[in-house]
């Protein structure tokens, strides 16, 4: 709405720099194993089964004990999810009580699943600012106590921010002391700046701290970003066996069991980093090579992972995103819109979230120019 009747005056192509959806190229090996008409013949012909394929389930624990060396138990821990946004979504639905006066705790500015899930499920957000990460400490004890659900985003969108070890321990703490549910979105848990820096984990937070069977603990993760297969809807959710038991239960209801051909396609993603490490590659050029051109104009440091920019801004975020599309055919998303105005401010307000998903010459050309608009507004 915000662009309703503009027109852009530039002779340049329209790049886009809003949408946090990866477009690197698929993995040829996933692309082939589409191809085998076999596998797609007999995943057409039955009904998925909730639970997910044995090989699947051992490919994700296998997976999760190489990355963050944790025992997981493929029978009872992990259970495969049509991507984490209806994961994310549909696990708050059903294990939120539907109490108004409970509350939900998010990140501020958020993946916006998050608060639809708890307004869907009558639940009470309760936002933590979190311009760059959150800081649980200062939470007070009150909203604690009535706090049912919490929903962490590391390595963060839009800051790019981890959440670290010792500030993941204070909130298992807490969740072992009050009984709520940890629930952490890492899906860009493999898109990372430091090749020898891997964000940590929440499971493997928990494990450290000695809560082996991860207790009030969840993780959900996907394809989507780690191998750039945002179609084929496929994540798993794992931790707390005793949630996944009940979670699994609504799941036979909810009627959304991953197909069986993407379930075995998925298991050989699971398998393969090298395709990992490429795409991280990818991502690190692009950071290389549009960094010093928004260093000139704005602010910024190299986010430890995903792969947006936030920088704060010297204007107010809306108007540069209209003034970039009509003076640069770009598009950029304001922070406010990621953002939800709480006790009086909008942590998201005055910035913009600056995806770099175009191919690399794309994204160099897309924040020259925008470096340029920049001088003129702000001489």
């Amino acid at each position: 709405q915000l662009k309703t009747g503009l027109v852009s005056h530039s002779n340049h192509p329209h790049i886009s720099l809003a949408l946090g959806e990866p477009k690197h190229d698929a993995p040829e090996f996933v692309i082939d194993a589409l191809r085998d008409t076999e596998r797609v013949i007999r995943g057409l012909s039955s009904y998925p089964a909730t639970r997910g394929i044995p090989a699947l389930r051992e490919a994700i624990a296998t997976w999760l004990e190489t990355r963050y060396a944790i025992a997981v138990d493929p029978e009872s821990e992990v259970l495969p999810v049509s991507g984490t946004r209806e994961g994310l979504f549909s696990f708050g639905q059903a294990m939120l009580s539907g109490n108004r006066d409970c509350y939900t705790v998010m990140p501020n500015p958020f993946y916006q699943i998050y608060e639809g899930a708890a307004l869907l499920r009558g639940s009470t957000p309760y936002y933590i600012p979190s311009t760059e990460k959150p800081n649980f400490q200062q939470v007070p004890a009150e909203i604690w106590d009535r706090t049912e659900l919490v929903y962490i985003c590391s390595p963060g969108n839009p800051s790019g921010h981890v959440i670290s070890t010792e500030d993941l321990t204070f909130l298992i703490e807490e969740a072992q002391h009050r009984q709520f549910v940890i629930v952490a979105d890492e899906c860009y848990s493999e898109i990372y700046y430091a090749e020898s820096a891997p964000p940590p984990g929440l499971l493997a937070a928990a494990h450290r701290a000695g809560i082996k069977d991860y207790k009030q603990c969840v993780s959900f993760n996907s394809l989507s970003k780690r191998s750039n297969l945002p179609g084929l809807r496929s994540g798993f959710i794992a931790g707390d066996r005793e949630l996944i038991s009940s979670y699994y239960d609504y799941r036979t209801y909810h009627g959304c069991a991953m197909p069986l051909h993407a379930q075995e396609v998925s298991s050989i993603a699971w398998q393969d980093e090298s395709h990992v490490t490429a795409n991280r590659a990818i991502y690190r050029a692009k950071f290389d090579a549009v960094r010093p051109l928004l260093a000139e104009v704005l602010n910024i440091t190299q986010p430890e992972g995903a792969f947006y920019f936030w920088p704060q801004l010297p204007l107010d975020d809306e108007t540069l995103t209209r003034q970039l599309f009509v003076e640069e055919n770009i598009t950029v998303l304001p922070g406010s819109y990621l953002g939800r105005k709480f006790q009086g401010v909008n942590p998201g307000r005055n910035r913009v979230r600056i995806a770099l998903v175009a191919p690399l010459t794309q994204c160099v050309d897309a924040v020259a120019r925008l470096c340029e608009a920049l001088k003129r507004l702000t001489p």
